[in-house]
């Protein structure tokens, strides 16, 4: 198998500790790739859901072992715990078997762009001022991704790729366009008034890459809807992939062997 080289890779919203967590796709990704920095901008475990019931595989604790292998093997590894992993923000400025724990996080790419990385969640006005309407939306969107488990594993059984309900859902209602754009807008204003090119984050389970404010936002999606990581080349690209099932199923059904099954979500786009 192939193994595809970044100078930086950045992944959040994981959600390890429950059903909903794609671990397997994310543990395929974390082996067919290696980077110089590894970034995990958030959310990375679910406190909040693993208080109520913990849902652990072989395959989310591959994943952990993975990344302390990567770690302990040149790669820097950041991690900026999120809103639904905020108790492990009281260890900012540590580190455990060679992953640093951090608030937020700056980084310069190989064409010297300055990019801002924090979880997202301190944009959120959900988060920040109204905790019930979260938990209600928080109630709904599980159930939804219970739906999306059922549906993902028809699919399966039938031989169709990986696709996600709720995120298909999101491109459709009008108030999470809204809240989205908001967000990203305010997320790159912030960037943009301390001076950065650029910003990552993930927290809104909506991956992107798009010019605002003078700023390019980056979010780097989720684990549990879109399997999704953000990369940038030797060069300072910053690209999109989408991990998923489809690549290999289209090949298989046309005869044909692959190493991986990556595809670019969008165009790549310069930091700039």
């Amino acid at each position: 198998m192939t193994t595809l080289q970044y100078r930086s890779i950045f992944i959040s919203d994981v959600h390890l500790g429950t059903r909903h967590s794609k671990a397997e796709y994310l543990l395929d990704f974390l082996r067919t790739t290696e980077s110089e920095y590894l970034y995990l901008v958030g959310d990375i475990f679910d406190i909040w859901q693993m208080q109520k019931r913990v849902h652990w595989t072989d395959a989310q604790n591959a994943v952990l072992n993975e990344i302390f292998r990567k770690a302990n093997s040149g790669t820097k590894v950041v991690y900026i715990p999120g809103n639904h992993d905020a108790w492990f923000r009281d260890f900012a400025g540590s580190s455990y078997r060679g992953v640093e724990v951090r608030l937020n996080a700056e980084h310069i790419t190989a064409d010297n762009r300055r990019f801002f990385i924090s979880h997202g969640d301190e944009f959120d006005t959900l988060v920040r001022h109204n905790k019930i309407l979260l938990l209600i939306g928080d109630h709904a969107y599980n159930w939804l991704l219970k739906l999306n488990r059922v549906i993902s594993k028809l699919r399966l059984l039938f031989g169709k790729p990986y696709w996600s309900l709720s995120a298909w859902l999101k491109t459709r209602v009008n108030n999470a366009n809204q809240y989205i754009d908001k967000f990203e807008a305010v997320a790159a204003h912030h960037a943009n008034k301390q001076g950065y090119d650029g910003y990552v984050c993930g927290h809104i389970h909506k991956s992107g890459i798009r010019k605002i404010d003078g700023v390019l936002y980056c979010n780097d999606g989720d684990w549990v809807e879109h399997c999704s990581a953000l990369t940038e080349d030797a060069n300072g690209w910053i690209q999109l992939l989408h991990w998923s099932d489809r690549a290999r199923i289209e090949a298989q059904n046309r005869g044909n062997e692959i190493d991986c099954n990556v595809y670019p979500l969008e165009r790549p786009e310069r930091a700039a």
